[in-house]
């Protein structure tokens, strides 16, 4: 029986503005790499106005779907705000991010992430300008 590994990585996903960008294949294909068989996986974007979700990988009007909810549910320019400070989207960029995740855990077995077969991971952006968001990626496994 191997001995309990642990490695770290950074993916940088670049986004256009507010949306889900999938990143899913680098994800699998730096586990398959590491060389682990079997653990858990911990992403980790280290940001305040963008999340991480898994989501439906088909249909795309599923992702444009949520993010139309999500501008429904917490608009901009909304007189409730007090920081406004990096423009009219970031107070709600912030809320968003509150309201869904920063980190995920999937479990790996087989050299692989135990995804189902419609699942996808993305970065879910909450800001309207170009980004390059950072996901650390942790697995601990043998």
């Amino acid at each position: 029986m191997a001995g309990m590994r642990q490695i770290f990585h950074d993916i940088t996903v670049p986004t256009r503005g507010k949306g889900l960008y999938g990143f899913t294949p680098q994800v699998r294909d730096w586990v398959q790499a590491s060389g682990i068989r079997q653990g858990l996986l911990t992403l980790y974007i280290r940001h305040t106005s963008a999340s991480l979700l898994i989501q439906e990988n088909c249909d795309r009007t599923v992702q444009t779907d949520l993010e139309r909810f999500l501008s429904r549910l917490v608009p901009e320019g909304d007189l409730i705000y007090e920081h406004t400070l990096e423009g009219a989207d970031d107070m709600p960029a912030h809320v968003r991010a509150a309201l869904t995740q920063t980190h995920l855990a999937i479990p790996v077995a087989g050299g692989g992430p135990l995804l189902g077969t419609w699942q996808g991971i993305y970065v879910f952006e909450h800001r309207r300008a170009v980004q390059a968001r950072t996901v650390v990626l942790h697995l601990l496994g043998e």
